[in-house]
């Protein structure tokens, strides 16, 4: 059964828990939410302003640099991409049915975790719910969701504890679109079909509450996730500010309809930006898929998933590597791992990558730098000859070694700086170099490494 309970005037079907989920809602928005006069939930007539983000909360959250995504649902039992195949391949019928089927009874949240941990990943996102509206949690709003399948089990509730115990921050990504909600303007396939009767004031309604499930329940988040906010500009300022009240040091990305804390760039790492947080969110499918490709999906390359950390480190933003659990529950053992090959490198070199900011050197083909109080760490991807020059810096090297041990000489002039190292002492994809100075690295101002840098 799917019908939903939301707030009197909706469009939607009747439901029997429709009036304690409309007291439900009313409540847990005037105790978290309670919007002050002009800030209307339905349609602010105002510009969008919202409380920043506190600054400690921002530095705890890049410090962590490296985030495990999970998408995950009914879905999986199709081996389809989320959301986006409803409707086409799969009939909407049928996908909005394979929760009837959904019995992953291998799901463990510690295990999960764990494969997280082991992959070196300090914080992790979960869809919560997707565009096709599914929801992960026992949520009150909506019969539409994972209690309701044979799984019988709060998915969201036992993830958030699992990190709790493991030590792992927890994030929730909820779906700003929603193509299985009859008040949301517009459906499958791919949210390109206009309903001809919505809600879209019912609709916001409905998504506050539930993020205010998520928050309320399963908090502290140290992010809130938001996607692809279609006919949402002007409200997505109301979804930030529930947020921040309910719990000040939350995080929030750009994907709200009206902006937000971070930016994130999709499929690519982003640009070298030291006054904007932002993520890349990356698959580790070596076809792009987000949720579970199947058995012959496969996964990039260590190489590839090394290079994309390297760059963003150095590019002064974090990464969110996703992986697409199987239908039994399971973390796909080529995923997993791909995952521990990266942990294991970062048990060598994660000095380099945790807790820095990027440059003073730019990211390019050469690779990338990172910094931390008094020294820079190189990670050189690409070497054209026997040394390596770096453009000159305001500062005395008083100290050059490779993270690995091994030989390394270095010379300072006016024009620059240049390292050598052996061919047999570099490392087949990242030589990591550390050089230590006689002031603080941050206080250096970028540069670029022009072409023919390295010699």
């Amino acid at each position: 059964m799917k019908t939903w309970k939301l707030t009197a005037g909706s469009t939607a079907r009747a439901c029997p828990r429709a009036a304690l989920a409309t007291l439900w809602l009313a409540a847990t928005l005037l105790k978290g939410a309670a919007l002050a006069a002009g800030e209307s939930a339905d349609a602010p007539k105002t510009p969008p302003k919202f409380p920043p983000p506190l600054p400690e909360a921002v530095k705890r959250w890049q410090e962590r640099r490296f985030g495990m995504f999970i998408h995950w649902g009914p879905v999986s039992l199709t081996a389809k991409e989320i959301s986006w195949s409803r409707g086409a391949p799969t009939p909407i019928e049928v996908y909005d049915g394979l929760y009837q089927r959904f019995n992953p009874t291998n799901f463990n949240a510690d295990e999960w975790v764990r494969v997280a941990q082991a992959g070196g990943m300090k914080y992790l996102v979960l869809t919560t719910k997707h565009h096709d509206g599914f929801c992960l949690w026992d949520t009150k709003l909506t019969d539409y969701n994972v209690m309701n399948s044979p799984l019988h089990r709060d998915v969201v509730g036992e993830l958030a504890a699992a990190c709790r115990r493991q030590g792992i921050a927890f994030g929730a990504y909820y779906s700003t679109c929603d193509w299985h909600h009859p008040d949301f303007p517009l459906t499958s396939p791919g949210g390109s079909v206009k309903r001809e009767r919505f809600d879209l004031d019912a609709y916001n309604r409905y998504l506050l509450g539930q993020i205010s499930e998520l928050i309320t329940n399963y908090g502290p988040l140290i992010t809130l996730w938001n996607d692809v906010p279609q006919s949402f500009e002007g409200r997505g300022v109301n979804t930030i500010k529930l947020a921040r009240r309910l719990q000040p040091d939350i995080l929030i990305n750009d994907r709200t309809g009206d902006g937000g804390d971070y930016d994130t760039p999709e499929q690519r790492i982003g640009d070298f930006n030291l006054t904007r947080p932002w993520e890349s969110c990356m698959t580790i499918s070596a076809h792009g898929q987000w949720a579970w490709g199947g058995p012959e999906d496969g996964v990039k390359p260590l190489a590839a998933c090394l290079e994309m950390l390297i760059a963003a480190a150095g590019g002064d933003g974090n990464v969110l590597l996703n992986v697409g659990p199987r239908p039994d529950g399971t973390i796909d053992p080529e995923q997993a791992a791909r995952l521990k090959e990266m942990g294991d490198w970062l048990a060598q070199y994660g000095q380099s990558i945790y807790g820095t900011r990027g440059g003073p050197f730019k990211p390019g083909k050469w690779g990338a730098s990172t910094r931390q109080g008094n020294r820079i760490y190189l990670h050189v991807l690409t070497w054209e000859g026997d040394t390596f020059r770096l453009p000159a810096i305001p500062a005395k090297v008083t100290a050059a070694r490779l993270l690995r041990g091994g030989s390394l000489s270095f010379s300072q002039t006016a024009a620059g700086l240049t390292l050598a190292v052996p061919a047999a002492e570099r490392a087949a994809i990242d030589t990591v170099i550390a050089l230590d100075l006689d002031m603080p690295a941050m206080e250096l101002a970028p540069l670029a490494v022009t072409p023919g840098g390295p010699g």
